[in-house]
């Protein structure tokens, strides 16, 4: 008896684990991102932050803006759309969503943003997985420092 794979075999076992790898790799559901999530706080996963959050491996320092930046919100949405990977996905009067998609792997965070009086509510979360590696907590602090550069945030008093 021949024990050498033939072909054929080896060729239906190839695409059956390669089907099953991307399969197991997860899809995000149909609606996934695409609702207001704004104003929830994140969920026991290390893949989101959010300036609401009361815990702090998800709580983002306060987004506090200046005068300057109260009146220039379309600009802010503009440089939010500065960020690696962003393209608008929603926008009303006073919020935005982004969807920032990894290079490598394509991964698609959201990226919301909402003018509350004089603050910017900020979060930004992952689709799917479990941890982020921190990239969506570096992707709010990269807008903060456009926002700060841009003289559109307000300064933290000095200690």
């Amino acid at each position: 008896m021949n024990d050498r794979l033939t072909p054929l075999p080896f060729a239906k076992t190839l695409t059956l684990s390669a089907a099953l790898l991307l399969v197991g790799c997860g899809s995000p559901p149909p609606d996934a991102g695409t609702t207001y999530k704004i104003n929830l706080p994140c969920g026991d996963k290390p893949n989101c932050v959010s300036s609401l959050d009361t815990r702090d491996d998800y709580l983002l320092p306060p987004f506090q803006l200046s005068p300057k930046g109260l009146a220039h919100w379309p600009e802010i949405q503009h440089l939010a759309l500065q960020l690696p990977g962003s393209k608008l996905a929603a926008a009303s009067k006073d919020y935005f969503r982004l969807e920032c998609t990894s290079t490598v792997f394509r991964f698609v965070d959201d990226f919301e943003v909402r003018k509350k009086g004089a603050e910017l509510i900020v979060r930004s979360e992952s689709r799917v997985g479990y941890s982020d590696f921190g990239v969506n907590r570096d992707r709010a602090e990269l807008f903060r420092q456009l926002l700060n550069h841009h003289g559109f945030i307000a300064q933290e008093p000095q200690n």
